[in-house]
């Protein structure tokens, strides 16, 4: 098969023939119809993420069909349209069995740990545990972010934010997981105010749906007035020391704020203002990808129309454009929304 492969971190990225995958007894091979150009993928190409070993395949959201199955495979057959989270569960684990699949002790991710999906098959372990059936309504292309980005949105305002209609949720970074952030709060019927220092990053927002603010020194006092006191519930969605504090900054009394941008390197430790969480009885939440088990209802929600994760995406290449896209996060974004290759 083909696959885009790097053999030293931050290296340009190439594609080669690699042997095709055979499916374990508990998995299967998807042949793959789109995957996504993830900020994740660029922090493993670059060396940030310590559980990937080189030479490496990347990728970690995908759509595709089934192409081959294990003996032990009960639930899913050769030619089903399929996706996946980016976390592959054991299944028996406690929090598995407790239904917490995106936080399992013993997870494996394609991308990571594993081979990823930018290539033109990829292995899914635990298939009865991790697969997810994909509706005939749901196109490749929308599908890739819902093991990802958009499925990280919907589990960190649903699971983790507990959003409700009405409410006020500012959203910091407005790259693929801050623009499903806006689809999905919109959805809940909340009110959005969206942050981001990209003019077409928030041109893109505020057609979603969301009021838009430049980021800036005094953008969290500017939150706080168009609110009328603070947001809800405020996310993070891009990972750096001035957004995660700046959304913790903006929240009213006895708000939420939910993590999910990845802090890493010299972001790795934000000065959060531990006096305010206190005396205002803030809450901080991590969110971590998707439970499998929250598929269901967010299917249920685009099949009917009410989430439009096909919004989300800013453009599509083909299989040749992954290389070149994933060294372009090198540079700041010209663009808005997320990348799909499909093929």
């Amino acid at each position: 098969m083909r696959a885009v492969q790097y053999d030293r971190f931050g290296s340009m990225p190439v594609i080669v023939e690699l042997p095709a995958p055979k499916a374990p007894a508990d998995g299967v091979v998807v042949a793959v119809r789109a995957t996504g150009v993830c900020r994740s993928d660029w922090h493993a190409w670059k060396g940030h993420d310590d559980s990937v070993a080189l030479p490496h395949v990347p990728g970690h959201e995908f759509s595709g069909i089934v192409a081959a199955v294990g003996s032990d495979v009960s639930g899913f057959a050769v030619g089903d349209r399929v996706t996946a989270p980016f976390v592959f569960a054991c299944g028996t684990c406690e929090q598995c069995r407790d239904g917490a699949t995106q936080v399992c002790t013993r997870q494996q991710q394609p991308g990571f740990t594993l081979p990823g999906s930018y290539a033109e098959s990829v292995v899914v372990p635990h298939a009865d545990v991790n697969l997810v059936a994909l509706p005939d309504e749901v196109g490749f292309a929308e599908a890739a972010g819902l093991g990802c980005r958009f499925g990280t949105a919907y589990h960190a305002l649903h699971a983790r934010g507990r959003v409700a209609a009405g409410e006020w949720v500012a959203v910091f970074g407005c790259g693929g997981v801050g623009l499903s952030t806006v689809l999905v709060a919109v959805a809940a019927g909340a009110r959005v105010v969206a942050v981001d220092v990209s003019p077409a990053a928030l041109e893109r927002a505020a057609a979603l749906g969301a009021t838009t603010l430049q980021m800036g020194e005094d953008v969290t006092a500017t939150v706080r007035e168009v609110t009328g006191g603070g947001a809800h519930v405020s996310v993070d969605a891009y990972g750096s020391r001035a957004t995660s504090v700046a959304a913790v900054d903006s929240l009213r009394p006895r708000g939420r704020h939910v993590q999910v941008g990845l802090l890493l390197d010299d972001e790795a430790a934000p000065a959060i203002p531990m006096g305010r969480v206190i005396a205002d009885e803030l809450e901080l939440l991590g969110s971590h990808g998707i439970a499998v088990g929250e598929y269901a209802a967010m299917l249920d929600d685009v099949v009917a129309g009410r989430l439009r994760p096909a919004e989300s995406i800013g453009s599509t290449i083909g299989f040749d454009d992954l290389p070149g896209a994933l060294e372009a996060m090198d540079r700041p974004a010209t663009g808005s929304g997320m990348t799909v290759a499909v093929f």
